[in-house]
Parts: C-alpha cells; structure tokens; sequence
C-alpha cells in the first residue's frame, strides 16, 4: 500500500474543518437501528465520524497516520484507535458488528481496494457500509481520489444489498453513494 505520510498529515491536520455533524449522526443512528453493539471505521482519521457514540457501544477506528490516531486518541480516549491497513485488519473473524468507511475506499488503489473489500468481508459479524464518491465508470477525481462503484467490488462475496442509493445533500453534500451490506451466513 502506497503511503504519503506528508501528504496524509497535513490532510489529519486539517479533518477537523470536515467533521460533518449530520453525516456523524446518521452513521450513529443507523448503528443504533441496527441492533449493533460494535461497530468499527477504517481510515478514521481523527474520529470525527465516531465522536457521537455513547460509551454503550465498543467503538474501533483503524488508520495508518500516527498524528491523525494520536489526535482520535485525545478527543475520544474511552474508543480504540489502532494503527492498522485495510489490507490486514488487525481483527479476528466477525468481530465486529457493523463496519464502515467514509470517503476513504475512494483513495485506494484498485489493487488495496480489491484485499480491503476481502478484510471487511473477514472481520464483519453483520453489516458493511460504504460511504464512497460514486462513479460508475470508477473515473479519477484527482493524483490521490478515484471514484468508487462499491457494488460492484460486493458481487462475488454473500451478501444481501440493503441500499445502494446516493445519500441526501444534507447528511452528506458532495455525491457519496450509501452502500448498505447485510454478510450472510457461510
């Protein structure tokens, strides 16, 4: 997995100014409707999207950038942040309920994104959400951001679609595409 660390700090330095309120009470509530007591981001940066869980839930987050994690660790001390990748999570078989990403998939390689998808698949116990810039034809956003068609890459594991819809501007304002997995029994 390519890694910038100066590209990525500077970006953990400034993901306070992207906390998105109501896009952290959705993730929470959905959670919540759900009937998950677990529940796990990857590529958490500074825990933003976490902040809004109670104490009730064990509430994990995995990134590679140490500030972004140290910063996580300081607002939200009572969470586990750990250094991690996508590509080897540092979690054993359906531990966790519910598994998340936002904005996050659409930064990886075709190749890390392929073993991510293989990892959520391993470490989910029930739900996988994927909150991506949705782009059919997967087109480049930029040097770092490509867009992502997350059903696609969800057709050869077993998994019941819930949703795969574009979220409304007001949970989420750039065009993120809400795709919501239920893991079927192997």
């Amino acid at each position: 997995m390519d890694y910038d660390k100066e590209y990525w700090d500077n970006y953990a330095k400034e993901n306070e100014s992207r906390y998105n309120e109501e896009f952290a009470k959705f993730i929470r509530d959905l959670t919540t409707s759900l009937r998950c007591t677990s529940v796990l981001e990857i590529g958490c940066g500074t825990g933003v999207d976490l902040r809004l869980f109670p104490d009730t839930f064990e509430v994990h987050g995995v990134d590679l950038n140490d500030l972004a994690l140290d910063f996580a660790k300081k607002k939200s001390p009572e969470f586990d942040f750990k250094k991690g990748s996508i590509t080897e999570l540092p979690f054993s078989d359906s531990a966790i309920d519910i598994i998340f990403t936002h904005k996050f998939l659409n930064c990886l390689s075709d190749e890390d994104l392929e073993k991510g998808v293989s990892e959520m698949y391993r470490v989910a116990r029930r739900y996988i959400v994927n909150c991506e810039v949705f782009d059919e034809s997967e087109s480049k956003i930029d040097d770092v951001f490509r867009r992502r068609n997350m059903l696609k890459r969800w057709s050869n594991y077993k998994v019941k679609i819930i949703s795969d819809v574009d979220m409304h501007e007001d949970i989420e304002p750039e065009k993120i595409r809400f795709t919501l997995l239920k893991k079927l029994d192997e």
